[in-house]
């Protein structure tokens, strides 16, 4: 049976969340202590202990990042093995390292460079980002239309689930879109609770900095395919990687056309490898409520993991 790996974004998070793999799992514990070395601060505080560190994006990208390779490296003794995958956002460098065409460490710096570019490009030119429910794409790409101008803007940013677009530009523009969708019909609107317009032109000021880093990242053949953000589609080009690793900061998450795309691949099921199960519950709004996939972020469900590959 082919396994998908999906390793979700940023919002996934919460509190405590690799305490339990550092006292029960001596792998993931190994990858936990080895981002301590590489970025030489205490990521394994923020990822055991509660405080607000780990909702600040500079904290956050790292501390997923990690956390859902340290849950690799668990359910790497006896799990399932990978034959396709990707990750929503920064959850893409997660999927990158678990298909090797990165190395941990390389990718755990360049996440913890993105994370505080990001933070600081929201602190340049405030923005932020909001969930709108129950209107299609095409409807949502419209309202954003409308409700930008010559000094502010909004675009779509995460292709989330059928009925489910995040938006992400200047806080006015925001504001005319949500209250446009709710006009067209919109079942739900909910601003989300981000440091910046994440996906969205409003990044641009940090492309630079963030492709000279990725021009110096050393990239290797994956062992399967991994499906990008920026097209939907699978690829096992470091070239391509590279290219697509540096729009996705200002382009869409393709991530309802990314599963249409793994599915058409064929996999048995999907496992979400991470903290949370937001990637779950989009799997089963997009592909079927009878698709077989379970979250695995905790040492109970990397155990009935390991056991299903038996």
């Amino acid at each position: 049976m082919k396994t998908a790996f999906l390793f979700p974004g940023q919002g996934s998070q919460y509190q405590g969340m690799g305490r339990e793999l550092m006292e029960r799992s001596p792998e993931a514990r190994a990858v936990i202590e080895a981002a301590d070395d590489v970025l030489e601060l205490p990521l394994s505080d923020i990822l055991c202990k509660d405080g607000e560190a780990l909702n600040q994006t500079e904290w956050t990208q790292p501390a997923i990042y990690t956390h859902s390779l340290a849950v690799a490296a668990a359910l790497d003794a006896g799990g399932p093995a990978c034959a396709m995958t990707a990750g929503h956002s920064v959850g893409e460098f997660g999927a990158l390292a678990m298909a090797g065409a990165i190395r941990f460490e390389d990718g755990l710096r360049l996440v913890r460079l993105r994370g505080c570019l990001m933070a600081g490009a929201g602190k340049a030119r405030p923005g932020g980002m909001a969930a709108i429910m129950g209107l299609d794409d095409a409807q949502v790409q419209s309202l954003c239309r409308a409700a930008s101008d010559a000094e502010t803007l909004v675009v779509a940013a995460n292709y989330n689930a059928p009925g489910q677009v995040v938006i992400s530009g200047d806080v006015p523009a925001i504001g005319r879109a949500l209250a446009l969708a709710q006009e067209r019909g919109a079942g739900r609107c909910v601003r989300l609770n981000v440091s910046g317009a994440f996906h969205s032109p409003l990044m641009e000021g940090v492309r630079a900095e963030f492709a000279s880093a990725v021009r110096e990242l050393t990239l290797t053949e994956p062992r399967c395919p991994v499906y990008l953000n920026v097209t939907a589609r699978p690829t096992t080009n470091p070239d391509e990687i590279r290219q697509r690793m540096l729009e996705q900061l200002t382009a869409p998450v393709l991530w309802t056309q990314t599963l249409q795309a793994m599915q058409e691949g064929g996999p048995g099921q999907y496992l979400e490898i991470g903290p949370g199960r937001v990637l779950t519950g989009l799997v089963r709004r997009t592909l079927g409520r009878r698709t077989n996939v379970r979250p695995v972020g905790k040492m109970e469900d990397i155990v009935a993991a390991a056991e299903s590959a038996e």
